[in-house]
């Protein structure tokens, strides 16, 4: 199995609660019975599991079978059954020897008897692990848990008046966890619903929609969840605690644009001057703090003609320092830089809309890493700058004026939605 790999200073979640989709229609699609593909599943999910421990995540909540899930065919339901019962018996080992505590949230009542044994004996056996906590959801449903919160503190007697948040978190499943709150939701197959996972604790999680089935759910596809939650402001109701982007969306856009018809500029005007009042409107940066970071992006950009994107990159990663301490944003320089020269180096191949997908994703990654936004907030304003950057380069390749004009709106369009995300 692929390790997984993180840049320095990823932030990483506490947290993760996953919900387990797709199995079913994995299978449909390759021609194979429902049953294959929960046992597709049940591979994905264990290294779904040694992915979050290598990484250093304390907690993870997996929903194998719901209250609702009772509806579905007999033989289904076992063969899910029975899958639960392997997965924990491959795994006792592991989480006894590294430290792993197990619980069992749901009800136990309708569970098959030889596996409530199982859980009650994995729970009893690992009850003094402390370095991580998997959470298997079985048997669960959020208002089922809420309502036997509730029934708990009434058959204990407990006032009215002495009932508060904590009080209650205390009858909830997750009692006496260190993390009980998510941090991150993930749900595989592209549904975009909790279905009532957790309602109580889910307050302020950060959702993330994977489009794939579970079976489908691999390293990398984890890499890119960690890594956009990373970039994310998270908020808890009090207000951003980042630098607010001032720049006018439409002055900030004809100073690109005459950067691309670099006939456009004034003769008055040296290339550094062109350059260093676009980056000053851009960023907000100082007359003399855009012109040393003007500098750093003149001798990148040259070197990004001249194919030598080595010492591209280092001039690059020279802007994005000066970008990070001045702005003080919380992106990786030499990762923003990497990124830019990606974006150049499809640029300089002629982006035509074939590419349109794999450049947009790049320039969405790069939008996500420095603004510290999400895949998902980043969508509309990297489709925009595609979009601008093919009108530019048919314009360039001789197709006509009216795509120099296309690339201008397409280019506004771009700056106006990137400010609606970070202002």
């Amino acid at each position: 199995m692929r390790k997984l790999s993180l840049p320095k200073n990823t932030i990483l979640p506490n947290h993760i609660a996953v919900i387990l989709d797709g199995n079913g229609r994995w299978a449909r699609a390759h021609n194979l019975p429902t049953t294959k593909g929960h046992e597709a599943g049940a591979v994905a999910l264990e290294r779904l599991l040694k992915n979050c421990r290598d990484i250093g995540v304390h907690t993870l909540t997996v929903w194998g079978f719901s209250t609702e899930n009772w509806k579905r065919p007999p033989r289904e339901v076992a063969k899910i059954m029975e899958l639960v019962y392997k997965t924990i018996v491959a795994n006792y080992s592991v989480f006894k020897k590294e430290g792993v505590r197990f619980v069992h949230i749901g009800s136990k009542e309708r569970l098959p008897k030889s596996l409530v044994k199982l859980l009650i004996k994995a729970e009893e056996e690992t009850k003094d692990n402390n370095k991580y906590v998997l959470n298997l959801a079985l048997d669960y449903g959020g208002r089922d848990e809420i309502l036997r919160a509730v029934k708990k503190i009434i058959n204990q007697g407990i006032p009215a008046d002495e009932i508060n948040e904590e009080t209650f978190a205390n009858y909830l499943d997750t009692a006496g966890q260190p993390y009980p709150y998510p941090d991150l939701l993930i749900r595989t197959s592209g549904e975009q619903r909790t279905s009532g996972l957790m309602p109580w604790q889910m307050a302020y999680t950060e959702f993330y929609f994977e489009e794939d089935h579970l079976p489908d759910m691999d390293t990398e596809k984890l890499r890119k969840i960690l890594l956009d939650y990373s970039r994310r402001r998270r908020r808890f109701g009090a207000k951003d605690k980042v630098s607010h982007f001032k720049f006018k969306p439409e002055l900030v856009a004809k100073l690109e644009f005459n950067w691309w018809r670099l006939s456009k500029i004034p003769d008055n005007k040296t290339f550094e001057q062109y350059a260093m009042e676009h980056i000053k409107e851009q960023w907000g940066l100082s007359v003399a703090h855009a012109r040393r970071a003007a500098i750093h992006m003149i001798k990148a950009f040259r070197f990004g003609k001249k194919e030598d994107w080595k010492k591209a990159k280092f001039n690059l990663c020279k802007f994005y320092k000066l970008i990070k301490e001045e702005v003080r944003l919380a992106f990786e320089p030499e990762l923003a830089a990497s990124l830019q020269v990606k974006i150049w180096q499809k640029t300089e191949n002629g982006v035509r809309a074939e590419l349109t997908r794999e450049f947009e994703e790049t320039t969405r990654e790069l939008l996500t890493e420095v603004y510290r936004i999400s895949n998902y907030q980043a969508s509309k304003a990297a489709h925009l700058r595609a979009l601008a950057t093919i009108e530019k380069n048919l314009a360039e390749h001789g197709e006509g004026d009216e795509h120099w004009n296309r690339a201008e709106e397409y280019l506004q369009m771009y700056y106006r939605a990137l400010k609606e995300r970070i202002a």
